[in-house]
């Protein structure tokens, strides 16, 4: 019985492909969606009205947005459940491509579930975290541009 060589052309055209940096990138976005979107919704729905008052909207304010006292808690409240419900979708739609990434990585339509999960990031944001959805797009562009190696015939 011949062992094979490590050169053997068997042996590296049998390699598994591996979806490695679509993967990386996807969680990066992911990782900073969280970040960025969970932690403003937890921040602000886990804030009682004196701590919303006092420093959550002198801090929205600096940054630009014009807020009204008396309609401030409602208007920062929905702003904060909205944040909070497109990083659900955010997150399922990465879930499922990261599912198919590891299972199924020869598949490029998975880059799909990565543009789903940007295009969510992107519009539950209004357009606040495109550096975010910046990220999940490239995963998404790497699925379609990066073709695996073709299986060995043996």
């Amino acid at each position: 019985m011949a062992l094979l060589s490590a050169a053997s052309p068997v042996e590296i055209a049998d390699e598994p492909f591996r979806r490695r940096g679509e993967l990386i990138l996807a969680g990066i976005g992911l990782t900073a969606s969280a970040v960025l979107q969970g932690g403003f919704a937890f921040v602000v729905t886990r804030s009682d009205d004196e701590t919303l008052r006092s420093s959550i909207l002198p801090g929205l304010r600096d940054a630009g947005m014009r807020i009204a006292d008396a309609e401030a808690h409602v208007i920062v409240h929905t702003v904060a459940a909205w944040f909070g419900f497109s990083f659900a979708i955010v997150a399922l739609l990465a879930a499922i491509g990261f599912f198919f990434a590891v299972h199924a990585p020869r598949s490029r339509s998975t880059g799909w579930w990565f543009l789903a999960a940007g295009l969510a990031c992107l519009f539950g944001t209004q357009f606040v975290l495109y550096p975010v959805a910046f990220f999940l797009f490239l995963a998404a562009a790497l699925f379609a541009v990066r073709t695996p190696p073709p299986r060995s015939s043996t």
